[in-house]
């Protein structure tokens, strides 16, 4: 018994932020010292290095769990499910429902069971837990759902990754500019078929990495110490991922038994542009392989870094027909993979 994913869907948030938006923030280190270069030559150098030239923000009156629950709305219909057949609602995510102007993040109820409220699912046995793994969160959810399956525990799962995370950043650091928000969804099937999840890799790495993504307080001395932002130490970030991630990539595909020649699309998760290519240069170089061309879907230039949310908006986007020169068929093998806070990383070997 496999699984399949029989349906996605997405929310994209309808407010974009560009990057000039920017220009006029008072950026700071973390010593509270306004930074030399201009803002222009900030905002070039961001742009340079992640991509981004804008992202999207959810609208103040729009939390998390509703971005969840509209995109778990598509992905059922795309399925075609009734909703009531659902054996488990997983929620990625990080930080909860956290109110526009808000300094609390909200889990009780959890968002999983906001989602299955507003599903408006009547079935107690449909059951809805969030789950926090940082941004690999909705890869690690596909792994637990195909875990429920196998185990007969389940037939049919929903598996979200939904985020607001313009609600909890510094807006004196400039890596504020990476953080958005969105929310994708996939409805997880049982299959007899051979399709579904090949293999799978997952890690935490804690000993000395843990806090390589945190929680601390504003650049700005002057403001609540109390109050917490997403932080980020990127350099040490970006070391360990491009060690890290193309490894577990490595021992994923050799455990499933694909040649990497076979492998259509990687669908990594959009943190950083440079640092995804990079990922995925050293992932062909350990097969002593060069990088095919368009392996590596991207939206990371239009949406920002939605951490769990990123690789399914991508790979409904992709589904859809909605990336340029980028597409997936029946039968294509393609590999998910993440890293994010914890450090945790992931990867997913699937054939469609």
């Amino acid at each position: 018994m496999n699984i399949k994913i029989t349906g996605t869907g997405c929310y994209i948030p309808s407010e974009v932020e560009l990057n000039s938006g920017f220009s006029e923030r008072e950026f700071l280190d973390a010593n509270g010292v306004r930074l030399d270069p201009p803002n222009e030559v900030i905002i070039d150098k961001f742009k340079a290095i992640t991509g981004i030239a804008e992202r999207r923000y959810a609208k103040e009156h729009l939390n998390t769990s509703d971005l969840a629950f509209f995109a778990a709305e598509k992905a059922i219909e795309d399925s075609g499910i009734d909703p009531e057949t659902l054996d488990y609602i997983i929620v990625a995510h990080n930080f909860g429902d956290v109110k526009y102007g808000s300094i609390q993040g909200d889990t009780v109820p959890c968002l999983a069971s906001r989602v299955k409220h507003s599903l408006q699912i009547k079935n107690p046995k449909c059951v809805a837990y969030d789950l926090l793994f940082g941004c690999p969160g909705w890869v690690e959810g596909l792994i637990q759902a195909q875990a429920f399956i196998k185990a007969g525990m389940a037939k049919k799962c929903l598996v979200i990754g939904a985020e607001t995370l313009s609600r909890v950043i510094d807006k004196h650091d400039r890596d504020s500019m990476i953080f958005s928000d969105g929310a994708g969804a996939t409805v997880i099937e049982t299959s007899e078929k051979d399709e579904g999840m090949l293999a799978f890799e997952s890690a935490s790495y804690t000993h000395d990495e843990a806090y390589y993504l945190y929680f601390g307080s504003s650049f700005n001395k002057s403001l609540c110490p109390n109050t917490r932002y997403i932080k980020m130490h990127g350099r040490k970030i970006y070391e360990f991922a491009c060690v890290h991630v193309p490894q577990a990539m490595k021992d994923c595909l050799d455990k499933s038994g694909v040649s990497i020649d076979d492998v259509k699309k990687i669908f990594i998760h959009q943190a950083n542009e440079k640092m995804d290519q990079a990922i995925v240069k050293r992932f062909f170089r350990l097969y002593k392989k060069p990088v095919p061309e368009d392996i590596m879907p991207m939206n990371i230039q239009k949406m920002g870094n939605s951490s769990v949310a990123t690789i399914p908006t991508l790979l409904d986007m992709v589904k859809k027909g909605e990336i340029e020169r980028q597409s997936i068929h029946k039968g294509d093998v393609v590999i998910f993979a993440s890293v994010g806070a914890g450090m945790n990383i992931n990867a997913v070997v699937y054939k469609c």
